[in-house]
């Protein structure tokens, strides 16, 4: 099982129909879709050799509402349908565990989390506990094994990675947040926020943007990434200072360095010096 992807999927309306056609309950109206097709006994294949034209959120403060949407009705849906693909009969037993096991709980609800406790919140204060041992091996061996996996089937893309995991650190603290809401239905778990893109038409769309966002503090700087990157640094300097069994300031200076760089939006296409 995977989920349809609302902008690059093709549906049969037989199994659209006899689904039960498309629902509002949750924020993720085709991974919504697609359960209930599966469950229905509908199979989905999945092309590679086809490429569509897709875009991404024009700002950094949509991407994150973005995936705030995603995390938060992916969470909110296993809440929904946990008990449906548990008494589905078209469905195998092994079926059922990875959707439960490893499509929901796992990807949607305790990767998110585990990440941003872990990596965030643990790993810092480690640094200044030393009864708070996390040896090396244990912190890199399973994340690193996962991103080669993921990685090495784009190896041109390469170049890019470092990039690419100090800011899923930062969209981890993100993704908690939502994936908790969606779970328990805390504020904004049902929230429809419209991702702003700029289209072909940059210059038309685009300056508006800029000018409006030009007034507001709160729209040029990102307060939850500030604050987590003076903890972060916080952390790294005590352990510079005061090395212990580990020295991981070298990794809390990079993370902290990111949430600076994501908390004044130097990234997209709009900046706090803008």
């Amino acid at each position: 099982f995977f989920s349809f992807n609302g902008t690059a999927g093709v549906w049969r309306t037989a199994a659209i129909k006899e689904a039960g056609g498309w629902k509002d309950r949750t924020t993720v109206e085709d991974m919504d879709l697609a359960v209930r097709a599966t469950l229905k006994g509908w199979k989905f294949v999945y092309v590679g050799d086809i490429r569509v034209k897709s875009e991404l959120p024009s700002t950094y403060k949509a991407y994150c509402r973005q995936q705030f949407r995603w995390s938060c009705g992916g969470a909110h849906l296993f809440r929904k349908v946990a008990k449906d693909i548990l008494t589905a009969k078209d469905v195998s037993l092994i079926k059922k565990f990875h959707m439960l096991y490893s499509f929901f709980l796992v990807r949607r609800v305790m990767a998110p989390t585990v990440a941003c406790i872990l990596y965030n919140i643990i790993l810092p204060i480690s640094v200044m506990i030393p009864e708070l041992f996390l040896p090396v091996w244990g912190i890199a061996y399973i994340p690193t094994v996962l991103l080669v996996v993921t990685a090495i089937r784009h190896p041109k893309n390469l170049h890019i990675l470092p990039f690419w995991i100090l800011f899923e650190s930062v969209m981890t603290m993100h993704r908690m947040r939502a994936a908790l809401s969606g779970l328990f239905e805390l504020s904004e778990f049902n929230e429809w926020v419209v991702t702003k893109k700029t289209g072909n038409n940059f210059e038309d769309n685009e300056v508006p943007l800029l000018q409006k966002t030009r007034k507001r503090l709160r729209d040029r700087v990102n307060f939850r990434e500030i604050v987590f990157s003076a903890f972060l640094f916080f952390c790294a300097s005590y352990n510079l200072v005061f090395p212990g069994k580990t020295s991981y300031y070298f990794n809390l200076y990079l993370q902290g360095l990111a949430f600076v760089c994501l908390g004044l939006n130097f990234t997209g296409t709009c900046s706090c010096c803008q």
